[in-house]
């Protein structure tokens, strides 16, 4: 049984739906890039996900329970985590400060120390306020926040999205180990050749459905994927004659 099951998955924002009609598992220890252009729905998928999203249409199920009446924070507490694209840290907080915070941590000592093993710099930083990271350090942050509570499934939305180029390697490199312990991974990335290089599976969402879906390597080696939807070079998705709009 796969761990997170979506099926039919509908809704979006004010009555008109961004979703229509989205189904995909993920399963234990794998990690799975959902992809597609500006305005697929690709942030809105992972906010549907995490109980963020108004009205939502459809089933979900985690570990065989029925996610769909469940709020955000109780899906934070049965096992699903999530970094979200803006505003993933607190600024005027230390280190130290924001993973204390952090709600739903059985052990926190313990998970402390396993969290600064795990994001060394982030153990050499432990006093320094997060507002004074850069940008590779507060995203080291940002996935140290999620994983806080142990989850066993996290949600990534856009997690290369505010770094500089020379850091976006180390991102993706991090992403790829965490699957080690058991993680399961779901990755919103507009990088959709470097998201899908780390990957097992992927698939592209194009006007709020599932175009193109399968084995990871499957889909970089696709024609129809590289022409339309991954970029000849491996950048920002962008479909010809499709003007950018909000997910």
């Amino acid at each position: 049984m796969s761990l997170l099951e979506v099926t039919d998955l509908r809704g979006g924002y004010g009555g008109a739906d961004i979703l229509n009609g989205v189904s995909f598992t993920l399963d234990p220890g794998e990690v799975v890039t959902v992809a597609g252009t500006n305005g697929a729905g690709k942030s809105t998928l992972a906010r549907a996900v995490m109980g963020l999203l108004p009205a939502v249409r459809g089933s979900m199920a985690f570990d065989g329970q029925d996610l769909m009446p469940c709020g955000t924070e109780d899906r934070v507490a049965r096992g699903i985590g999530y970094v979200p694209q803006v505003a993933n840290v607190f600024p005027s907080l230390t280190v130290l400060e924001n993973l204390q915070v952090v709600a739903h941590v059985l052990r926190r000592r313990e998970r402390l120390a396993e969290v600064f093993a795990l994001f060394p710099m982030l153990a050499g930083r432990r006093r320094a306020r997060a507002g004074s990271l850069s940008g590779g350090e507060r995203q080291q942050l940002a996935f140290a926040r999620a994983l806080m509570p142990g989850p066993r499934v996290l949600i990534l939305d856009e997690p290369t999205a505010a770094l500089a180029p020379r850091t976006v390697a180390d991102a993706f490199a991090l992403i790829a180990g965490l699957p080690r312990s058991g993680l399961a991974v779901l990755m919103v990335e507009q990088r959709a050749r470097q998201a899908l290089a780390v990957s097992d599976r992927g698939f592209i969402l194009d006007g709020g459905r599932i175009a193109l879906g399968g084995p990871a390597r499957d889909l970089l080696s696709d024609p129809r994927a590289a022409e339309l939807y991954l970029g000849r070079s491996g950048g920002r998705a962008s479909r010809p004659g499709t003007p950018p709009r909000p997910e």
